[in-house]
């Protein structure tokens, strides 16, 4: 029999959760309940806060009714009593915003957001880099898989320690801590002890690592070893031959399976060793290019707030300044409480570190809005509250917004009604996964009240869309960013959902006062991201037509 919302049932089966006397049959049939009906899912909340609350306070009953009967018998909860605690409801409910799990399984170890973790390997560097198929950002983790540039240089790094630098146009495919193959392309490999025995398959032959640094260059037609250190073992495609080359030495094995000694060169391989400076290089041109970006979109009247995360204060080191070009008066420079400086998207470029409950930036924007963007470039270290901050309006007052990341991942904007009880939770899927961690991330959310929806994206694409309820006018008033003032609505160490900041860096921050579209999103991701972006083509059917045919 399935329950339903509202009834006399539901009523039943919510007291008897409150008070530990639920049968499974009950729970069963409630649990199916409120993953299909979200107002029954707020409705339960709501009651579940409230009784915890009030069962906590030790004032609010006889002392000497401590303990609870072992049955509480069918009722109804009255509408006096209803009414009698409806701020009280109100505000335990809001200010924890809590969300019913997605899963009645606990999250496994390793795993966030239901992802499980199967890299084996790490994107380390990339410089001026065309992919083939999709782009990569520095740091992604890299699962076994192909992996294919037209040109430019990628540094990969193996989880066994082994550094890997291609240059394009190259494929390789990784397939797990200790190997991987090449198609086509030129590669060094530097192997540290603890990664020795490292293989490299080519079309032609195997390399096995005995603890050494070599550099390969893959053909149609054959493969062309050096040693640049230590020693390496190459075996034929067909296991015919097996020769183990030291320091200095080289060979080419071709598609015959013969293997031949060939004069050694260090220096092809010497932009190989360069990749810092150029790294260097490349940020130093990507930044200007970004400064440029930036300074045009600070000519947007709706640009509200646009903090660079570079423009502190000389005065006063605890300000940042507000770079937007806001159409109302009373926009305010942000108060820097607490954070760290920390290093940004490019070597010099500024951002801010939240690590603990105090870290915050506070400012105030007045005034009312049919539609909102933010957006943000953060560098997530964790998710260590069941809500993690990135914007929100101090309390709940009617119009606000809190633009949110749950503890498995969900993205999700909560924007408060106009009526007392009013609010609506708009979440994406489990989103942000373990491979997301410890890299910089483009986050926006678009709150289009003209077009009645809200739109989520990551790094310029949109990941989630969802209806909207609640009507505009929007407000923001004294906000923060990376943390939350729970303004009068208790006690964080009362409460530990009211303590929501966040864990990571900040570098960059968006507030426009109308709904960007797509496009624009996407240009902001570009504009802003660390590494320059090209177009990108769909995976070829076959070999790169530009490869080397030769050594």
């Amino acid at each position: 029999m399935a329950l339903a919302f509202p009834s006399d049932q539901f009523d039943d089966v919510v007291a008897a959760v409150c008070h530990g006397t639920v049968t499974e049959e009950e729970a069963r049939m409630l649990n199916a309940l409120l993953l299909r009906d979200h107002e029954a899912r707020d409705e339960y909340l709501l009651r579940l806060e409230l009784h915890a609350r009030l069962a906590s306070d030790p004032d609010l009953f006889p002392a000497a009714n401590k303990t609870l009967p072992d049955v509480v018998p069918p009722r109804r909860w009255p509408l006096a009593f209803a009414w009698g605690v409806a701020a009280v409801a109100l505000i335990t409910a809001l200010a924890l915003v809590i969300w019913w799990p997605r899963t009645e399984e606990p999250l496994a170890a390793g795993v966030v957001g239901g992802a499980e973790n199967t890299s084996v390997a790490m994107l380390d560097l990339a410089v001026d880099v065309e992919w083939a198929a999709r782009d990569y950002a520095m740091g992604e983790p890299l699962d076994p898989g192909p992996l294919e540039i037209r040109e430019g240089f990628v540094r990969i790094v193996l989880y066994s320690g082994a550094r890997i630098v291609v240059k394009g146009p190259a494929q390789i495919h990784i397939t797990s801590q200790s190997e991987l193959s090449c198609t086509y392309g030129e590669l060094t490999a530097q192997v540290p002890p603890q990664a020795k025995g490292l293989v490299l398959h080519t079309p032609h032959a195997a390399i096995e690592d005995l603890g050494t640094e070599f550099g390969v260059v893959v053909g149609e037609d054959e493969t062309a070893l050096h040693v640049l250190e230590g020693s390496v073992a190459v075996t034929t495609a067909d296991e015919s031959r097996q020769r183990l080359f030291q320091t200095g030495a080289a060979a080419i094995v071709d598609a015959t399976g013969q293997m031949a000694d060939h004069p050694f060169d260090r220096a092809r391989f010497q932009s190989h060793f360069d990749l810092e400076s150029k790294s260097a290089d490349v940020a130093s041109h990507r930044m200007e290019e970004w400064r440029a970006a930036s300074d045009l979109k600070q000519e947007d009247p709706s640009l509200l707030v646009y903090f660079d995360f570079e423009s502190q204060g000389e005065s006063d080191p605890w300000q940042l300044r507000n770079k937007g070009n806001p159409p109302v008066r009373g926009v305010t420079h942000a108060t820097i409480v607490g954070c760290e400086s920390s290093a940004g998207r490019w070597p010099g470029k500024g951002a801010l570190e939240f690590q603990s409950v105090n870290d915050r930036l506070r400012f105030r924007i007045p005034g009312s809005y049919e539609e909102l963007t933010l957006a943000a470039w953060v560098c997530i270290r964790g998710l260590d509250r069941k809500i993690n901050s990135l914007f929100m309006s101090d309390g709940f007052a009617a119009g606000t917004t809190h633009w949110l990341i749950r503890e498995d991942g969900v993205l999700g904007l909560t924007v408060i009604g106009r009526r007392p009880g009013s609010y609506q939770i708009l979440a994406t899927p489990p989103e942000i996964t373990l491979e997301h961690f410890g890299r910089w991330l483009h986050l926006a959310v678009v709150l289009d009240g003209e077009g009645g929806h809200v739109r989520h994206y990551i790094n310029g694409k949109r990941v989630h869309e969802n209806p909207l309820d609640i009507p505009p006018p929007y407000r923001i008033g004294s906000a923060e960013l990376g943390n939350w003032n729970a303004d009068g609505f208790g006690s964080p160490s009362e409460n530990p959902a009211l303590i929501r900041n966040f864990s990571g860096a900040m570098d960059e921050f968006f507030l426009f006062s109308r709904a960007l579209n797509d496009v624009e999103i996407s240009m902001l991701y570009e504009e802003g991201s660390p590494q320059h972006l090209r177009s990108t083509f769909p995976t070829d059917q076959g070999r790169n037509p530009d490869e080397p045919t030769s050594p």
